[in-house]
């Protein structure tokens, strides 16, 4: 199995850095490699919102689709992800917001391993690659969003 931990602070709210990753529906809009995202469902738990979502991924001719459950947790500031069917064995990915200031710390965990062996291979070569292109498209989002925010109206 691969997993990979992260710590860091970014110099956004830890609400926007929350809304930021909560989006799956604009997923394909800034992240790398995600071609489509469909939600399947939406349901509450309490004060959770659940979200069954399927999403493609692809790189040139490689294409795959997974499911997974996004549970949401506003109050904690927290999202769980874990796939429910698709390429991987397993797949989970845990963030967690954490106000700093005016800044945020991110806490982010993910945990995986491919049915495929050989599929597993070619990705774990390019894993640290993946991770960090993935870090800069989520901190370009919440940049780019920032920006709008503090824009005077024309």
């Amino acid at each position: 199995m691969t997993a990979h931990r992260e710590s860091r602070i970014v110099p956004y709210t830890a609400e926007l850095m929350y809304a930021v990753v909560a989006d799956v529906e604009r997923y394909p809009d800034f992240l790398p490699w995600c071609t489509a995202l469909r939600v399947k469902s939406r349901t509450q738990e309490g004060g959770k919102e659940i979200v069954l979502a399927e999403m493609v991924v692809g790189f040139k001719a490689f294409r795959e689709r997974y499911t997974s459950r996004v549970e949401l947790d506003p109050a904690a500031r927290a999202i769980s992800v874990s796939q429910t069917e698709g390429v991987f064995q397993y797949l989970t990915n845990d963030w967690r917001f954490t106000p700093e200031g005016d800044h945020c710390r991110i806490d982010f965990l993910i945990e995986f391993e491919f049915k495929n062996r050989v599929l597993g291979a070619v990705a774990g070569q390019a894993f640290a690659l993946v991770m960090t292109r993935m870090t800069q498209a989520f901190e370009a989002r919440a940049r780019a969003l920032a920006s709008r925010q503090s824009s005077p109206l024309s």
